[in-house]
């Protein structure tokens, strides 16, 4: 993968000459958990500016991109960047101290993040995220493959929304996802089975027809719910950041 994210950074450079700041890789490649069939490589870049000129010089990179397998590369200027720490807490809390440069200058290492939305984001994105999720499973529950599929895709996302309720109740905040589980499972005290079953899956350690959604399904609900909870908390306490 190294050949082909050198590649490019390198149409990226002849796209956008000196406009172009930095290439920053982050989220699973850039933490060592990258699994071919469920993650994708993603990719900030950071430009002088961003005009019209700028995003058709991108069309054709983001296409051969995208045709690889990844979303298209996040386009921000710096500017940006420092003006949209509070709206994106999250992602900026993900991206600063796991991250790897690609080109250019660390365009994100200096950041300040700013924290004063950040419980309110975590809270509402997991709430977000689990309406969605009870209303794809609604509407597959019998279908035990389409089941699996949609549990194996979500628990990467509930994996990060953990990681943030673990930093904003002052735990300790790893970022594998076995560890997040285990680290919630020790601070909110969810049931870790279904979330643990589910990654071996993913790791390959269980074939999916080995896993029964259907049986998991209740147990990793009442989990995020429980996560949930613990996030609400805060705000009733003053606690949160």
């Amino acid at each position: 993968m190294e050949q082909v994210l050198n590649q490019l950074v390198e149409k990226l450079r002849k796209a956008h000459g000196e406009r172009l700041v930095s290439v920053v890789l982050y989220g699973s490649g850039a933490v060592g958990e990258h699994d071919a069939k469920y993650s994708d490589w993603n990719v900030l870049c950071v430009l002088s500016e961003i005009t019209a000129r700028e995003l058709s010089a991108s069309e054709e990179i983001f296409r051969w991109w995208r045709e690889r397998g990844s979303p298209s590369p996040l386009l921000l200027t710096e500017r940006e960047m420092a003006a949209s720490t509070g709206c994106f807490a999250i992602e900026f809390h993900d991206i600063q101290p796991h991250h790897v440069l690609l080109y250019g200058k660390d365009t994100v290492a200096s950041l300040v993040v700013d924290d004063s939305s950040y419980r309110a984001e975590v809270a509402h994105d997991l709430r977000a995220k689990l309406l969605r999720l009870r209303q794809k499973a609604a509407g597959m529950y019998s279908d035990a493959d389409l089941l699996r599929r949609l549990l194996l895709d979500s628990i990467s996302t509930f994996c990060v929304l953990f990681r943030h309720a673990l930093i904003l109740h002052g735990a300790e905040a790893p970022f594998k996802k076995r560890e997040v589980i285990a680290a919630a499972r020790e601070r909110f005290g969810i049931d870790p089975l279904p979330f643990d079953r589910l990654l071996d899956v993913r790791e390959g350690l269980l074939k999916p027809r080995q896993v029964e959604p259907a049986a998991l399904v209740g147990a990793y609900l009442r989990g995020i719910t429980a996560v949930i909870e613990a996030v609400d908390r805060l705000e009733k306490t003053g606690d949160g950041r």
